[in-house]
């Protein structure tokens, strides 16, 4: 008989209960009111109870920045540097930039095929349990009905409160909603400095031939050519706008945060977390590489992750896509398996995944991003009690393929059927299997010995497959837990064993 020993991770690669990242301190009793300093907002418990359970959620790049369908979610900074393929490709189809500027596609953002309760439902069969919209992007343009923003969905475009539409949809779906923001870097910094008009710490790059120097007040509004006390008025009022209106669960911060002050950071944690305590509800938001402090908000990982358990709860945020966030007419595509193992991986270590995807101008997600996001629902209809409410066992995982590093930006990591991701729900162990091993195969778990988990190991009961009725055999001795797999594939893109285990 043909043997699969699924092969240990070096040892130093686990995380055990005792090696976790940060000793966080204990909540203290929270306040009736939240003040704008990071005394008192350090109070609120920073990861909201359904998010630890939710595990998976879905959002959208759309708006403006679909329009051009070309290159990626950044062709509108890129179509004004000379020189860029951005650039060649849009003065030949649009004409020059400095006539046709990025704002002249807002006319041509109608959305007249978007359909909020179309994508409600997709999310809800395709397994999330939380899902929104990027509220607003680098690009200056909000999807939602805003007062101070000129450039808007109900005053342009599709003429219609897109965000409404949507978080309408989602409400009624009982998921939970999420408003992402990426408007910091919209703020131009470098006016004044030539040599640094190409720093893409600024979106939009200041050119005095391009729109995007223009001093009108409604072209300055777009291209973030405005002051900074007027930005970042406008940035915390806009923020405000979404809680008041829409009242968003999860908030996603971008990158280039750091140029808020912390002034404006404090006043907008402090606003959202007491409106939510008005609301007697729990919300989060994320931010990236330090922006906001670890003890009020959660960090994300975009396209990376950790490589161990950590005691702090996290974000990964991911695309279904290669090559853009945003729509574009040579849209690459991810397979299925790729993002349940990163699904796997990243609940494995006490992280979150939200999952991006790209629409049309038209308001349309292509039929075969939906294909994949449905896919992922069968899986998880099958195995979710392995993801939702789950927690991370003891290690996170084990097998041959080796993340070095936590971050952003991670190399792509292909699984093979030999790595396994573990989570628990009290007396039951899930090991998830990242692959079909074959009909008719041992597999070793080695983890269940007492030199990895540097305890008692736990004594299994009753192994079951999720999605499979018949029997499992199994035996359990000091080198580990073996079980047999059924004649039959269960999923070629992973399969969950169900490990029950004595008190």
């Amino acid at each position: 008989m043909k043997k699969i020993i699924l092969l240990l991770t070096i040892i130093s690669t686990f995380c055990f209960t005792g090696c976790v990242d940060t000793k966080k301190q204990t909540k203290v009793e929270a306040p009736a009111k939240y003040e704008a300093n990071w005394e008192s907002l350090s109070k609120y418990d920073e990861a909201a109870e359904w998010f630890k359970d939710a595990k998976f959620g879905i959002y959208a790049h759309w708006g403006v920045m679909s329009v051009p369908a070309y290159a990626n979610d950044w062709y509108a900074r890129n179509m004004h540097i000379e020189g860029s393929d951005e650039y060649k490709h849009h003065a030949e189809t649009y004409g020059e930039p400095s006539q046709f500027g990025y704002h002249d596609f807002v006319p041509l953002f109608k959305a007249e095929k978007f359909d909020a309760n179309a994508w409600a439902d997709l999310f809800e069969k395709s397994g999330a349990k939380f899902a929104g919209l990027v509220a607003e992007h680098h690009d200056g343009w909000s999807n939602w009905a805003s007062k101070i923003n000129p450039w808007n969905t109900l005053d342009m475009g599709p003429k219609r409160d897109v965000y409404g539409e949507l978080s309408e949809a989602i409400h009624k779906k009982n998921m939970k909603l999420v408003a992402s923001f990426h408007m910091a870097r919209n703020l131009q910094i470098f006016k004044e400095q030539p040599e640094k008009w190409l720093n893409d710490t600024s979106y939009f790059p200041y050119n005095p031939k391009m729109p995007t120097s223009s001093e009108d007040p409604l072209l300055a509004k777009m291209y973030g050519n405005i002051s900074k006390e007027k930005f970042y008025n406008d940035w915390l009022g806009q923020l405000k706008e979404v809680i008041d209106n829409y009242s968003p669960d999860l908030i996603y911060f971008d990158s280039q945060t750091q140029k808020i002050p912390e002034s404006y950071k404090k006043e907008f944690a402090a606003y959202y977390f007491n409106d939510a305590l008005s609301k007697n509800k729990q919300v989060s938001f994320t931010h990236k590489e330090g922006e906001f402090p670890k003890s009020v908000s959660l960090e994300d990982f975009e396209k990376g992750r950790m490589n161990k358990i950590t005691q702090d709860f996290w974000l990964t945020d991911e695309t279904v896509s290669v090559g853009s966030w945003s729509y574009t007419n040579t849209l690459g595509l991810k397979k299925t398996n790729e993002i349940i193992h990163v699904l796997a991986d990243v609940v494995s270590k006490n992280g979150a995944l939200m999952l991006n995807v790209s629409p049309m101008a038209n308001g349309i997600i292509p039929q075969n991003q939906q294909d994949i996001l449905l896919e992922i629902g069968n899986w998880l209809k099958v195995n979710g009690e392995a993801i939702y409410s789950s927690r991370p066992w003891i290690v996170f995982g084990e097998g041959p393929t080796k993340q070095e590093k936590s971050g952003m930006f991670l190399d792509k990591i292909t699984y093979t059927p030999q790595d396994v991701r573990y989570t628990k729900k009290g007396n039951v162990i899930y090991a998830i299997v990242l692959g079909w091993p074959g009909n008719n195969v041992e597999v070793k778990l080695n983890a269940f010995t007492k030199d990895i988990l540097n305890k008692e190991v736990p004594k299994v009961k009753n192994i079951a497959i999720l999605g499979y009725n018949g029997n499992i055999e199994f035996s359990q001795d000091t080198t580990g837990l073996v079980f047999k797999t059924p004649n039959e594939e269960i999923n070629s893109n992973a399969f969950v064993v169900k490990i029950e285990t004595y008190l």
